[in-house]
């Protein structure tokens, strides 16, 4: 008798493990992504997983990949969900890997200011961990609540406040993952190395294609003196930008820096809002002395750029509601399609391909919302939000009309030279414009790496890669 990969997975790991209840395969069939919710509500629904797997160690998952490789199962790793381009979608073959029992810390040390959790550990949690001893992690993305430490690493994350304490990828000093192979493997402690490339920056971004993720070592710091708030408007969002690039490349870090469009300013700060201005958000963090200096040298850049200051208590209506978003299904009921696109560029760049996406987003059908805020800054560029919102005469064309609009950014974004993506990564979402993005020599390379460590495919397949 042929047994199923279900029966040899509940052997493998013991009870408790495996799950083929029918709410908890809906509930990890797919991530956060508009289209897959939209799908799911208009009667297209999205099918469930074979089963669903929660390992307690990294044995376990070893386990796990070995048995879905050699039974040619598709493994699709799971955090708790909040991807949002589409990396976690299944078939009735696939076994989903759901690490939200992984959530040991094995690392605390304080002198070192390093943090070692597993890949399960939600990221309010991890934050709440290191606080009780006086110290940040720095990584305060949105979804913070709702993401995981493995989650953030396998998408390259972005926090809010990211422009003076980095991206994911400059907090990590060593991972643990699990390879296609079965191969545990697990970078060296050590601050930085010229030890030839670094390998872990093959999993950052991974999005689940190269290996799972079961642990994570992060760098942190010590929670600063002192925050301050404060606010400008500027008449245009070129002004804005060239604001916002004088005062990184003076050698200021604010570790908030937020420039909203005047449609934005409408929408979400109408109580602040002064003419067709844009405004800028700046929060300021770190030693007494850095954070007086800094917002003084802050204020003198934006008078001589043309800017005049705003009520910080702009800046503590968005710190408090920062988080709180309308959730897609809420506004799919309402018969709205929408979605964020985040991209990024140069400052040359940057200016040119707000304008031509915003002025293509406005040329779609049924078209209610085409604006952009920034949300995080570098000294030789910056990344912008664009958000869309949409309502067809005829529900039935929503995913069309989804799939137009990011079409549209995408195109505006590549032609201006822009990256399609800062830190939402690729899933099924934006994979098509990939080879844009890397060239066909990265793809190459890319697909060479996924070969040698991914022979069969079975990683999370149809995501980053396909074809």
């Amino acid at each position: 008798m042929v047994r199923s990969i279900a029966e040899k997975l509940q052997e493998a790991l013991g009870q408790g493990k495996i799950f083929t209840d029918e709410f908890t395969l809906k509930d990890r069939r797919r991530d956060y992504w508009m289209l897959s919710q939209l799908d799911d509500m208009q009667g297209r629904r999205l099918p469930n997983p074979l089963c669903v797997v929660r390992p307690a160690e990294t044995e376990d998952v070893v386990a796990v990949v070995n048995l879905c490789r050699e039974n040619g199962s598709p493994l699709v790793p799971f955090g708790l969900g909040s991807g949002v381009c589409g990396g976690v979608k299944v078939t009735p073959q696939t076994v989903l890997l759901d690490m939200s029992a992984m959530t040991r810390t094995r690392l605390l040390d304080i002198d070192n200011l390093l943090v070692t959790f597993e890949a399960g550990v939600r990221g309010i949690d991890a934050e709440a961990i290191v606080a009780k001893n006086g110290l940040t992690i720095g990584h305060h993305p949105q979804s913070i609540e709702l993401s995981t430490v493995g989650g953030w690493v396998a998408t390259r994350a972005a926090g809010q406040f990211s422009t003076a304490y980095g991206c994911i990828e400059d907090m990590v000093l060593g991972l643990e993952v699990v390879l296609p192979s079965g191969d545990v493997f697990n970078t060296r402690m050590t601050p930085r190395a010229s030890a030839g490339p670094d390998l872990k920056q093959i999993f950052l971004g991974s999005e689940g294609t190269m290996g799972v993720i079961t642990a994570v070592t992060l760098t942190l710091r010590w929670k600063p003196e002192k925050r301050a708030m404060s606010a400008y408007y500027a008449p245009r969002m070129e002004e804005g930008l060239e604001l916002q690039r004088f005062i990184i490349q003076s050698g200021w870090t604010p570790p908030v820096m937020r420039l909203y469009d005047a449609s934005e300013v409408g929408r979400n700060f109408s109580d602040y809002k002064q003419g067709d201005d844009v405004l800028l958000l700046l929060i300021h963090e770190g030693p007494v002395a850095r954070v007086d200096a800094e917002v003084a040298a802050c204020s003198t850049l934006a008078s001589n750029q043309g800017g005049t200051a705003a009520p910080a208590a702009v800046v503590e209506h968005w710190y408090r509601e920062r988080n709180h978003v309308p959730s897609f299904e809420d506004l799919i009921k309402k018969g709205i399609v929408a979605d964020t696109i985040e991209i990024a560029a140069t400052w040359d760049r940057i200016g040119p391909i707000y304008k031509n996406v915003v002025r293509s987003l406005r040329e779609v059908k049924g078209i209610v919302v085409a604006s952009a805020h920034s949300s995080h800054c570098y000294r030789s560029g910056i990344n912008l939000y664009f958000t869309f919102a949409a309502i067809p005469e005829n529900p039935e064309t929503m995913a069309d009309i989804y799939k137009e609009c990011w079409h549209r950014t995408m195109k505006e974004t590549v032609a201006g030279g822009g990256g399609i993506s800062h830190h939402h990564g690729i899933g099924r979402v934006r994979r098509d414009w990939l080879p844009a993005e890397i060239g066909e020599t990265g793809m190459t390379m890319l697909k060479s790496i996924k070969k040698v460590l991914d022979p069969t495919n079975f990683m999370n397949p149809e995501v980053l890669i396909y074809g």
